[in-house]
């Protein structure tokens, strides 16, 4: 399928955090507190130093930006190997096991669907719609804005007003699917799908060959919806806090 060690650097720039560092192969990343991977120590390579000080530094360095330590171990991606056995013995425990999907951004689009660069107010307002807290759709939306060109934003009207959107990063030959999002009042009826489509295809005609994206791995539904759309399971990762 995809080698973790070639998508996951991709991921992190994708998605990038307001505070950013690097301890050798580890990647620092701090926001606001809410969304894991823009709050999380990313060990994608060799740190800089021995490891046990290395996890002494993404701990003060997390804490100095008043957020707890949190380290992103992904499958297949992670160094040293034996860092989630190190982590344990410091009192770390896995958490929010998530599921990275891949799949083709081959396929038609919906003229339903308005593409855009950057989100407008109609995106935001159902980002907001549907944020469970304030503070976190707050964060989620500035990261948004971060995406780095060629981002793209979709959205679906029904009878004038914004249901469901969508947004991808571009970069490395892949597309990177974020915010899949639907209003209260307009979910189950097949929107999501026809915001997918269109950024897979609008995607494609970027230069993009294959799309990731993440989903929690207890969100049942949305892998269905993911895997009826041709995507399959690649790698999960999970966040190790104490």
């Amino acid at each position: 399928m995809i080698d973790p060690a070639r998508l996951e650097p991709l991921a992190d720039e994708a998605w990038p955090a307001r505070d950013r560092a690097t301890l050798g192969g580890w990647r620092l990343n701090a926001t606001s507190g809410c969304s894991m991977r823009i709050n999380a120590c990313w060990p994608l390579g060799e740190p800089d130093r021995d490891v046990d000080a290395a996890i002494d530094a993404a701990e003060a360095w997390l804490r100095a930006r008043g957020l707890p330590p949190r380290f992103k171990l992904t499958d297949g991606a992670c160094a040293p190997t034996d860092l989630d056995q190190r982590l344990a013995a410091r009192g770390y425990a896995p958490t929010k096991e998530t599921l990275v999907m891949l799949g083709s951004t081959r396929g038609e689009g919906s003229d339903r669907v308005v593409i855009s660069t950057t989100p407008d107010d109609a995106f935001e307002a159902v980002f907001t719609a549907t944020a469970g807290d304030p503070e976190d759709g707050r964060e989620r939306l500035e990261t948004l804005r971060r995406i780095p060109a060629p981002a793209r934003f979709a959205r679906l009207d029904i009878d004038g007003a914004p249901a469901a959107i969508g947004a991808s990063a571009i970069g490395g030959g892949f597309a990177g699917v974020f915010g899949m999002r639907t209003a209260p009042g307009h979910r189950r009826k097949g929107l999501a799908r026809l915001v997918l489509r269109a950024l897979l295809a609008e995607a494609s005609t970027l230069g993009a060959e294959q799309a990731w994206l993440q989903v929690e791995a207890d969100n049942a539904p949305a892998i269905a919806l993911y895997a009826d759309e041709g995507f399959e399971p690649a790698y999960r990762y999970r966040y190790w806090a104490r």
